[in-house]
């Protein structure tokens, strides 16, 4: 009797165990919950200047840097020379002992460390920044200051540490302009004369702030740009014959323009619709210049901007209209571009597309800043600095549109939110990418949505299923990767791509649309106009929103985790429909998302359920029954396919 009790015992035993047995046991996947729910290791505890919910602390601090130039572009010569009076003002608790600045004109040199870099050798150069003296102004009084170039950085020694306060340097200088190899400051020939377009035309001062001191990283062509905030009052000095589009408010236009295109541009001001304020015709007319001989000075200023450009040329059409910005403020668009490239598939609607552009951005995430905002058209092909864009001028239609929206974006990333694009490109390229998505969708009704080009989804289909080329590439850096070091053939989907398709995911799978555009608009409001790191932004999004997002910042930018959740079986209770359907659902690989269930029910209707990503807090696979009542058609997991889930074979069955 005691033995058939005891089999009895076994045998229950057996059968519990059965049914209690873990899912995650009997299913293959890669999924280590353990992991990826792991805390994120932040690079340091908040602290009194990057605050913990990732504001800016109540100490944070700011240096800047105030500029004024004078620059006269040689014609001749290709040439700029110039002197830059930089007013630096140091706000750190950190006396320092030297300060460093940018010669980006450097990198064209024959020995340039850009050379180096992707293993292609350049064989146009030119001889960099010729520095013909370096001093410091006191009053009346001027100093010469030792200093050290090196590469596209020079270091100025300074005799006496410079505490809380500011210093005044003088730079007198001149390079030669690179042609058509210079990427984003060049010149190129038109029909009625060169296209200049300037940048980086002036030493400009690193960033020195609390994260690693003086920012010295080497330009080395590709990436980017750090820089401080100022006010920078410049001149340039042209031939009689030259238009100069400089970014800012113009301060001496009486000098410089006709009193028809004073008149012309007053009305611009006041009209939605494009202006012209100097037509095809009017190239080659005198009448269109205040003077006939010699050379004109233009005076700008723009005030608090990290930098500054323009364009130069005899060759441009001109045309404007007003920018309507929030709280009855108003702007200016304006289009630059030479003959070639007029016409209303073309050149002729850029003022209608930037104007557009930043309405939408202004209302929708931050007011745009600045008096102007120029597209001008030339080589460059898609270079952005504050108030002004260097687009190229043979784009048309739907190209002209998604460039000009681009690089007028980047006037939000990076230009009003300073990051690092020298070490987080993605904290620019991404997010700016990631606004464009919906300023497309909104642009006249959607007339070139959906945004499809080289940096979002470029093979025109769905970005849930090409970005997935990218997270399965074995030799696929990640997001975080340093910018100079990412290979040119993941540059656009590492950089651009991935990091807007994860707000996209964040925005519409994750947080939902009210939560996330709070989060992020007070990111941008809080950070505008000084210098967030990737730390800020991660603890603004989960402190805005109210969530721990760590596993998505781990998945997402630290790695690249593939996703593959699974319909493993579906079935009815009991075999009866009226009580419901369990599903199995196994998460196969490191990467973990919430979602989306559908039900097509035999009548036609669907049932959707949404599972959190907690349901994949402890499991690598979960059960869960339905509630139907009725027979069943199909069930898909995620079917709007908006995850980038790698294997979509498996996430269905048909009854």
């Amino acid at each position: 009797m005691k033995k058939l009790i005891g089999a009895s015992l076994m045998l229950l035993s057996y059968a519990f165990a059965q049914a209690q047995k873990n899912p995650n046991d009997t299913i293959t996947s890669n999924y280590q919950p353990s992991v990826l729910f792991s805390p994120l290791p932040y690079t340091e505890k908040g602290n009194e200047f990057h605050a913990a919910n990732g504001d800016p602390g109540p100490k944070y601090w700011q240096n800047r840097a105030d500029y004024k130039l004078a620059v006269t572009l040689d014609t001749v010569s290709k040439t700029i020379s110039g002197t830059a009076n930089i007013t630096y003002t140091n706000n750190s608790p950190d006396a320092l002992q030297y300060l460093w600045l940018q010669l980006d004109q450097n990198t064209y040199k024959k020995d340039a460390r850009s050379n180096f870099v992707t293993g292609y050798q350049p064989t146009k150069h030119t001889t960099g920044y010729e520095i013909e003296s370096v001093e410091m102004v006191a009053g009346n009084i001027r100093t010469k200051v030792n200093y050290k170039i090196t590469d596209t950085r020079m270091q100025v020694r300074l005799a006496k540490a410079l505490g809380r306060g500011a210093i005044t340097l003088s730079i007198k200088y001149h390079y030669t302009m690179p042609g058509n190899f210079g990427n984003r400051t060049d010149f190129v020939d038109t029909k009625n004369g060169k296209i200049y377009e300037v940048a980086q035309f002036f030493p400009r001062m690193c960033v020195y702030d609390d994260s690693r001191g003086w920012a010295t990283a080497p330009f080395l062509g590709s990436g980017e740009f750090y820089c401080e905030y100022g006010d920078i009052d410049y001149t340039v000095t042209v031939p009689w014959d030259m238009i100069v589009a400089g970014p800012g408010d113009l301060l001496n236009p009486k000098e410089v323009l006709t009193t028809t295109q004073i008149a012309r541009l007053a009305a611009a001001r006041n009209s939605d619709k494009t202006v012209m304020i100097r037509t095809a015709a009017e190239i080659n007319d005198k009448t269109s210049r205040p003077v006939n001989s010699g050379t004109l000075t233009w005076h700008y200023k723009m005030l608090n901007t990290r930098d500054v450009a323009f364009g130069a040329s005899r060759a441009y059409i001109w045309d404007a209209a007003r920018i309507n910005l929030p709280g009855g403020k108003k702007s200016m668009s304006m289009s630059v571009y030479p003959v070639e490239s007029q016409g209303n598939d073309a050149w002729g609607r850029s003022t209608e597309y930037l104007k557009a552009s930043v309405e939408y951005f202004s209302e929708k995430w931050f007011t745009y800043p600045y008096p102007t905002a120029i597209n001008e058209a030339g080589i460059a092909g898609g270079m952005e600095y504050p108030g002004i864009l260097f687009d190229g001028m043979t784009d048309k239609g739907k190209e002209l549109y998604w460039v000009t929206a681009h690089e007028i974006g980047h006037n939000w990333f990076p230009m009003i939110v300073g990051s690092d694009e020298r070490h987080f490109a993605w904290m620019d390229e991404g997010f700016n990418t990631f606004i464009d998505i919906y300023a497309s969708d909104a642009f006249n009704n959607g007339e070139y949505a959906p945004k499809r080009d080289g940096e979002y989804a470029p093979g025109g289909g769905n970005p849930a299923d090409e970005v997935i080329a990218h997270i399965i590439d074995p030799n696929s850096p990640s997001i975080m990767t340093q910018p100079d070091a990412i290979p040119e053939k993941y540059r656009h989907p590492l950089t651009y791509f991935k990091p807007a398709f994860g707000l996209v995911l964040l925005r519409e799978q994750i947080l939902g649309k009210d939560r996330f555009d709070y989060a992020f608009k007070n990111y941008i409001d809080k950070w505008a106009y000084k210098h967030p790191q990737p730390d800020d932004f991660f603890r603004s999004m989960e402190n805005g929103a109210g969530e721990d997002l760590s596993w998505f910042w781990k998945s997402w930018f630290y790695n690249n985790y593939k996703l593959d959740i699974a319909l493993i079986d579906a079935k009815y209770v009991d075999k009866e429909p009226k009580k419901g359907i369990k599903l199995t659902i196994a998460n196969k690989e490191m990467m973990a998302m919430p979602f989306t269930v559908e039900v097509k029910l035999k009548d036609g209707s669907k049932q959707r359920t949404y599972f959190p990503v907690e349901t994949w807090l402890q499991n690598k696979v979960t059960t869960y029954t339905l509630p139907t009542t009725q027979e069943v058609e199909s069930v898909t997991i995620d079917p709007d396919n908006a995850l980038p889930d790698m294997n979509r074979k498996n996430n269905s069955k048909k009854f």
